[in-house]
């Protein structure tokens, strides 16, 4: 049994940064740390667990296996020495240079980016936003959320852990307003059985609303474009033959300058409700919670419609 009266807690908290970032100058912001530092305590690391535990890959950064079976260790041991001490870190937005990790869709970005980094300047003018793309795959795992603080995403995603739902919206049918099938502003369920499709592609055995939609009416779509995400979508269907489903905001923002029209159809209409997603570790950071506020704060301000309760 290690003697506790050894243990140096700082080398816990370094250790749960570069768990966290896998990057020794991230680590290092995160933390207030300066990057040698930060490397000077990773080598007491290494000799401590006999384990290199970050390795270089290519331009970028790994975990070891160690490493990855220390990210749940570390975290409980960090949320129970914060519970321990009573010492819960403190978040000032306005002096703040914090830089903070979210993932969402291209669909989402289209309408969150603009008010969202508005708020931020107005109330933390010194932090920074970094966004990148959705995990791919049917599954996001905890560790997914390790690495950033936030995933935005639908919770038909069954992403783990704790969530916020921000807004939501109903999927609609879009098509070029010079489509032939096209009459008085309908599409039979022939009509869209017949007619390829814009398909959206969000990762490998991932299932959308859209797909499961078109299950239940029994039609089995005949692809004739694949692309990443909803955004491509109008631009695919414009001036083709093709039909595509996406949000019905992102419908409205394209229509007009593509030439697009929203076509009624007999499916049941769905919706989409987009969420913002965390790490259970996390809950107590008053970072993350002001984070979430000010994606809240960003869905009303494009009047995304109502907030739920924290889940």
């Amino acid at each position: 049994m290690t003697d506790l009266r050894k243990v140096d807690i700082n080398l816990i908290v370094v250790l749960d940064a570069i768990l966290s970032e896998r990057n020794l100058t991230r680590a290092g912001e995160l933390i207030g740390m300066t990057q040698p530092a930060v490397s000077g305590a990773l080598a007491r690391l290494r000799q401590q667990y006999d384990d290199p535990i970050l390795v270089r890959v290519g331009r970028g950064f790994e975990l070891t296996p160690r490493g990855e079976e220390l990210i749940p260790v570390v975290r409980d041991a960090m949320v129970e020495i914060s519970r321990t001490l009573e010492l819960l870190p403190t978040f000032e937005p306005a002096t703040s240079t914090r830089t903070f990790y979210i993932s969402a869709s291209d669909y989402l970005l289209s309408q969150m980016t603009s008010p969202l980094l508005s708020v931020i300047e107005q109330a933390a003018p010194g932090v920074n936003v970094e966004f990148d793309a959705l995990p791919a795959g049917a599954n996001v795992e905890p560790n997914d959320l390790l690495r950033r603080d936030v995933i935005i995403a639908g919770t038909g995603r069954g992403v783990p852990g704790k969530r916020q739902s921000l807004f939501s919206d109903t999927f609609v049918c879009i098509v070029d307003k010079t489509n032939p099938r096209l009459r008085e502003g309908q599409l039979s369920l022939s009509d869209l059985a017949d007619l390829r499709h814009v398909h959206s592609n969000f990762g490998e055995h991932v299932h959308t609303h859209v797909d499961d939609m078109l299950a239940n009416a029994g039609i089995s779509p005949h692809i004739g474009v694949s692309v990443q995400g909803f955004l491509p979508v109008p631009f695919a269907v414009s001036g083709s033959s093709m039909v595509g489903f996406v949000p019905e905001r992102l419908s409205e923002q394209y229509s007009e300058s593509l030439g697009l029209t929203i076509a009624k159809t007999p499916l049941n209409s769905v919706t989409l409700v987009e969420a913002a997603h965390w790490h259970p570790s996390k809950t107590a950071d008053p970072a993350l919670k002001w984070l979430v506020s000010m994606l809240r704060t960003a869905a009303e301000i494009v009047e995304f419609g109502g907030s739920a309760e924290e889940e």
